[in-house]
């Protein structure tokens, strides 16, 4: 149903680069028409371009009142980007914005604040259509504003929604910032079995294939994290040796997870300043 009305007015999408290209073809796979997309991207890629001979509206004119307005620009971008949106605002345009560290308040000072504005914070595997977005309204943003924000971002993986915008920092540093530590701990692994005589290439090859079908089998399992990783360590065991050094509560990996999540939190509450 909320398809229907973006189909019917129109949905601007101002940035398609990898977010804005996963959420569009996201959309177009559950039945949104080229046609009803207006895309404002300075370097389209050829997959944009070849949209755009099916019908999306590429650097063109913007339609008067669409259903949607998604901002997906980086941040330090931001204030170059939005004069072009200027004349949507004011309240018949849904306001989304995946930008981290803008906040409601920036986008009602630059559209007014009659402009229903659905804050959301996705992450990078919605390239899979795995990924997670939590997202909150302003005041203006009513029950079907979110439902509609729900279901265009649900096209690239799960949402959730928050009871303030005080806590979207903390989802950015978890979630938002979080796939680049699952990354860096595939490089940690693969160069530690490296140091204990493994050949580089394998090394990469156990530990990707190992961060991935573990991440699979958490995705799949009702049992919870601590459940499976139980599961994995025997009294006395290999990985019992290992799990006493990452889980030391004065220098293993919690301590260290709180000092990289807090400087990801700080980070954003100072972008959002």
């Amino acid at each position: 149903m909320e398809l229907e009305q973006v189909n019917t007015r129109g949905l601007v999408l101002l940035g398609c680069g990898r977010m804005g290209s996963a959420l569009l073809a996201g959309w177009l796979d559950r039945g949104l028409a080229p046609g009803s997309v207006w895309v404002i991207e300075p370097q389209p890629s050829d997959w944009l371009a070849a949209l755009a001979a099916q019908g999306l509206h590429l650097n063109a004119p913007l339609p008067a009142a669409p259903a949607v307005m998604l901002v997906a620009v980086k941040p330090q971008m931001m204030s170059a980007a939005l004069p072009a949106l200027a004349a949507l605002g004011g309240g018949g345009t849904l306001l989304i914005s995946i930008a981290a560290g803008t906040t409601i308040a920036a986008f009602e000072a630059a559209f007014g604040a009659a402009t229903p504005v659905v804050r959301a914070m996705p992450n990078t595997p919605a390239a899979v259509g795995r990924g997670i977005t939590a997202l909150v309204g302003n005041a203006r943003a009513t029950a079907d504003h979110l439902a509609l924000a729900e279901t265009l971002l649900s096209a690239v993986g799960q949402v959730v929604r928050l009871p303030g915008e005080d806590l979207m920092d903390a989802v950015t540093a978890v979630s938002g910032s979080g796939p680049a530590y699952v990354f860096h701990l595939i490089e940690a692994l693969a160069a530690a079995g490296t140091a204990q005589g493994l050949p580089p290439d394998l090394a990469m090859q156990l530990a990707r294939a190992t961060i991935i079908g573990a991440g699979e089998l958490a995705h799949r399992s009702p049992d919870s994290a601590e459940r499976l990783r139980i599961n994995v360590t025997s009294p006395g065991g290999t990985t019992a040796a290992a799990l006493a050094v990452l889980m030391d509560p004065d220098t293993g990996l919690p301590p260290l997870m709180r000092r990289a999540v807090q400087a990801a939190a700080d980070r954003g509450r100072e972008l959002g300043k």
